[in-house]
């Protein structure tokens, strides 16, 4: 049986930082796993630069409320959902997340938990796991799944690489030449088919 692993921002939904890093009019937020490939690093920066701009989680849920996936994500979610099981993995937060999932039609998520204080303020983060997009794909294999997995950031390419079949969405391009053996897809409907080839 076949479980397909999706990354959720830049695959499904909008980047959530690079959105609010717009409307907080603060350009240095825009920095993502794409640019980061250490995430305690990314994650310690981003906190940094909200506490010095006095930001917190109320901010960051009024930007997210006014974020919609991206065109087409529902419909292909809804097809792939039809044709095998279906989990997001994402490093976002569970705080983040909610609304999002509502507009996708409730998917399963993975995701992990922001600490916050009293005041809002976002002070630290838990990962659900270590490594949780490639260990999820193995307990997932440990357990008699198939998995095939698709993101567009360096922490899906543990996930890509340990699937049965692995993809690059609409990832960037030192990503796509720093793994060629990887296919790389841009639309939905690529991504759609690739699949399901792997699943007939």
């Amino acid at each position: 049986m076949y479980i397909t692993c999706l990354d959720l921002e830049g695959v499904l939904v909008p980047e959530i930082w690079i959105a609010f890093a717009e409307a907080a009019g603060i350009p240095e937020l825009k920095k993502t796993t794409r640019d980061e490939p250490d995430y305690d690093k990314l994650m310690k920066y981003r906190i940094d630069i909200l506490k010095e701009h006095g930001l917190g989680l109320k901010e960051i849920r009024q930007t997210i409320a006014g974020i919609d996936p991206m065109p087409g994500a529902k419909e292909f979610l809804d097809e792939l959902r039809s044709l095998c099981q279906v989990i997001i993995i994402s490093d976002t937060f569970t705080q983040f997340a909610k609304p999002l999932m509502e507009k996708l039609g409730m998917p399963t998520i993975f995701c992990n938990s922001l600490e916050v204080a009293d005041n809002g303020e976002i002070t630290g983060y838990r990962m659900r796991i270590e490594n949780s997009k490639l260990t999820t794909v193995k307990a997932l294999q440990s357990i008699g799944f198939d998995t095939i997995a698709s993101g567009d950031s360096y922490n899906d390419l543990g996930m890509i690489k340990a699937s049965k079949a692995g993809f690059l969405f609409r990832s960037t391009d030192k990503i796509k030449s720093d793994n060629p053996e990887l296919p790389a897809f841009e639309t939905y409907d690529e991504l759609l088919n690739a699949i399901k080839k792997v699943i007939d």
